[in-house]
């Protein structure tokens, strides 16, 4: 069956999957990455790690890690309050977005809820136009007292139930967005390699837990050991109240990182490639902490020359994310050529000396 972007994004997104319980959104990744790479496993942590061998080199070959996480933002049960549940946030969850939203509770059984709130009529006038705290909101199960006790306990997780939906010019919306559509740019680029001659050793690594400790994407660099790395997340898309001094369009092409974080010339490596292809991209300025896995990728070790490739997105950390399917495959595209690229004077025309 011929490769469906959309179609395999949007099955990522309704998986699953908040940080340190990521296993259900991991095995569909897995069951896609094992048609493409030659070997796999689940390290301790839990994060998902393939490789591709090259089609050069027999024996030994250098090693480039591409890792995009594959947690998500979500909730999980801290009180049990009657008929009701109390939560609090697992990664940065915007709490301004959250009453109304529809949930599944992870309990004894998966249990479709919705946030509550109290109603703008009871609340004080001094309160209405205020944002209401994550430890005031509720979960609405729709059942009683006695069978929440029996179905729901404290530390049970929670995501969302956002299904994605196609909008107008390829784009689509989805919870889970940062960062299955990084994920899915890594199947994109295992896809183009399955045809195309590769003298490294490739590890597609979906790794987990980026958004509360960056545990996965550390302990997966410092075992596979890889002569270079590229990270693959998201970043701020031009919308609501984000001009293009703060963040990029959606369908003009991935951002590449340039800044202390990143390794100088594996990012003029990736710049030239994008030119090379004609693809449009643009160049995403940080300063210092990126805040991505690559903060901990490039210091694991004695250091890894490492690079940032960001898609852009809308609405970070809210149930509504948006993507441009274009950028997704970009993205995919941008790393297969990179890889292809890769031969035996590589490193040494990266040394900083």
């Amino acid at each position: 069956m011929p490769f469906d972007l959309k179609t395999h994004l949007s099955d990522l997104c309704d998986t699953p999957g908040p940080s340190g319980y990521e296993g259900p959104v991991r095995e569909l990744v897995q069951g896609v990455w094992s048609d493409l790479t030659d070997e796999s496993y689940t390290d301790a942590m839990g994060s998902l790690v393939t490789i591709k061998r090259s089609t050069v080199v027999d024996g030994k070959a250098r090693t480039i890690l591409l890792t995009a996480h594959v947690d998500e933002i979500g909730l999980m049960v801290t009180k049990l309050d009657g008929a009701f549940v109390r939560v609090t946030g697992i990664g940065g969850v915007d709490h301004r977005v959250l009453p109304g939203q529809l949930v599944t509770v992870h309990g004894e059984r998966d249990l479709p809820g919705v946030v509550g709130s109290r109603p703008p009529h009871v609340t004080p006038v001094s309160e209405r136009d205020k944002y209401v705290p994550l430890d005031e909101l509720v979960i609405d199960l729709g059942l009683s007292a006695r069978q929440v006790a029996r179905l729901v306990s404290v530390g049970d997780v929670v995501s969302f139930d956002q299904s994605p939906v196609g909008l107008q010019g390829k784009l689509l919306t989805a919870k889970a967005l940062d960062n299955r559509a990084s994920v899915a740019a890594l199947t994109v680029c295992l896809e183009a390699l399955q045809t195309r001659t590769h003298a490294w050793d490739v590890v597609a690594a979906a790794t987990v837990q980026e958004e509360v400790t960056m545990g996965g994407g550390q302990t997966a660099a410092y075992h596979v050991q890889p002569d270079l790395a590229v990270v693959v997340d998201v970043t701020f898309g031009v919308g609501t109240d984000v001009s293009e001094r703060d963040g990029f369009p959606l369908g003009e092409g991935p951002a590449l990182g340039l800044g202390p974080n990143i390794h100088t010339k594996v990012f003029h490596r990736l710049r030239e490639t994008a030119r090379d292809m004609e693809m449009d991209h643009h160049v995403e300025p940080l300063p210092g902490y990126s805040g991505t896995e690559a903060v901990a990728v490039q210091v694991s070790r004695e250091g890894i020359p490492t690079g940032l490739v960001s898609i852009p997105l809308r609405n970070m950390h809210t149930p509504v994310e948006i993507v441009s399917l274009e950028d997704v495959e970009r993205t995919g595209r941008l790393l297969a050529e990179f890889v292809v690229g890769l031969n035996s004077h590589t490193l040494d025309e990266l040394r900083l000396d």
